[in-house]
């Protein structure tokens, strides 16, 4: 019998799992899928736009694993400081392999991005998928005109959800409180800038094109700012991918005025540099003028231009944090290893494992973590006869649970399901989420 844990119920957690537990030439495998918040899902639950509903069904995927007869699900453990040791998992579990993602945000590192009024695109996210930890704040509340700064997924995402009206955005799963503030939003402008140019940008053709699909909504781009870009001139030499953004973006430059309440203006070849306050909340964004530099970058001009904005959502990317107890590459972001075993001073650290964005950095879509895992789990099991020769408590639940832990369990995370559906059914709505820690875990009580 080899008992694993898995830190981290997002899908490269969830992808690990699965490999553990169909791998038949090692058909004693049980795996406890810890996770620090009580509902399993990871970014797929918390990260993904909520009318993306052909990604989040992705859940119903991750559910079949998480019910497996030897995967169990343990909610609302916290492991590191002020919870269960990395020492500890390593005493109770044979093999441990963290999937614990990318949990910050990158810097700008300009003068101004803390004032009130500026905020990550992963807080903004996490206030409208009713992450538990998210500020409270109405981040739309008195704002006119929005900067989301960023050309990737996340930075279109967020764009279209200022963009969205009640009709649309009521037959989600978004919290209450947030489905009224952008109900009631009064941002009509939102201008999603970039400081490369439109050949460079890491958005998806069919995250790009929903833009253009939003009810009551112009997308307006400038064709001299895209021409600044060669590749935008003469898109041949482009990869498909960025050639169909290219033939978007043209479209939108050469259609005539389409018209509606709000406009949606993207941006190139701008870099931010510094955030304007008024009355101590930021009122505009000061960007320089870029140019490509001929290598793939770009460079200042010198010249600037300052977008008006009371709300700013940066969407620069993620980076991992260290985890208490292991090593840690503060350059990349990542911990070190080796096909998934983990580094210490460059030497295998026997038992320890990653996989999934804290192995291989912020990159990728949610599949891209299905190879990832897999290669873990290759190594994982290919150190299985030695790692199972060390004794280990029959059950580690058991343990964690005398020594006063009391996880959320499989029926516990169904009571929350459940109480979603009926929070949905007393507001007209579908299923709404609950937002906070005190609704979670009161729900999840029920089953007990």
């Amino acid at each position: 019998m080899l008992h694993v844990a898995v830190v981290g119920s997002g899908p490269s957690g969830v992808y690990a799992a699965q490999g553990l537990v169909q791998q038949s030439q090692v058909p004693g495998v049980r795996v406890d899928v810890l996770d620090r918040l009580p509902c399993p899902y990871g970014l797929v639950r918390y990260g993904v736009a909520p009318d993306h509903e052909k990604i989040k069904s992705l859940q119903n995927n991750l559910r079949a694993v998480l019910e497996h007869e030897r995967v169990r699900f343990l909610g609302g453990v916290q492991v590191g400081p002020d919870g269960v040791p990395t020492s500890r998992l390593r005493e109770l579990y044979h093999a441990v392999v963290y999937c614990v993602g990318a949990a910050t945000d990158r810097r700008l590192g300009v003068p101004g991005e803390q004032l009130p009024g500026s905020w990550s695109a992963t807080e903004f996210v996490s206030w409208y998928s009713a992450h538990p930890d998210a500020a409270p704040d109405g981040f739309v509340l008195g704002a006119r005109a929005a900067v989301v700064i960023g050309v990737g997924n996340v930075a279109v995402d967020v764009t279209r959800m200022l963009a969205r009206g009640a009709a649309e955005l009521s037959p989600t799963d978004m919290p209450q409180a947030a489905l009224a503030a952008l109900s009631h939003s009064q941002v009509r402008d939102i201008q999603m800038v970039g400081r490369r140019g439109p050949s460079q940008a890491r958005f998806t053709t069919k995250e790009l094109r929903e833009l253009g699909a939003l009810p009551d909504t112009e997308v307006v781009v400038d064709p001299e700012e895209l021409a600044l870009d060669p590749a935008y001139i003469d898109p041949s030499g482009l990869p498909a991918a960025q050639r169909r953004n290219v033939e978007v973006l043209r479209g939108w430059a050469t259609q005539p005025p389409r018209g509606g309440s709000r406009r949606i203006r993207l941006r190139f070849f701008l870099r931010p540099v510094e955030f304007l306050a008024d009355g101590g909340s930021v009122r505009a964004v000061r960007f320089e003028r870029t140019a490509p530099d001929g290598h793939g970058g770009v460079t200042g001009t010198g010249r600037y231009e300052d977008i008006d904005a009371q709300l700013v959502l940066r969407s620069v990317g993620y980076r991992g944090v260290p985890i208490d107890g292991l090593p840690f590459d503060a350059e990349h972001g990542t911990v070190p290893h080796l096909a998934g075993r983990v580094l210490r001073d460059g030497s295998v650290a026997p038992g320890e494992y990653v996989a999934g964005w804290i192995k291989r950095g912020p990159t990728g879509v949610i599949g891209t973590n299905r190879p990832c895992a897999k290669e873990t789990v290759t190594s994982l099991l290919e150190d299985a006869p030695v790692l199972a020769r060390r004794e280990v408590q029959e059950d580690p639940l058991a343990a964690l649970r005398a020594e006063g832990l009391r996880p959320v369990e499989w029926a516990g995370w169904r009571a929350i399901e459940q109480a979603e559906l009926e929070l949905g059914a007393s507001l007209g709505r579908g299923v709404v989420k609950l937002p906070d820690w005190d609704s979670l875990l009161a729900a999840a009580r029920v089953s007990r």
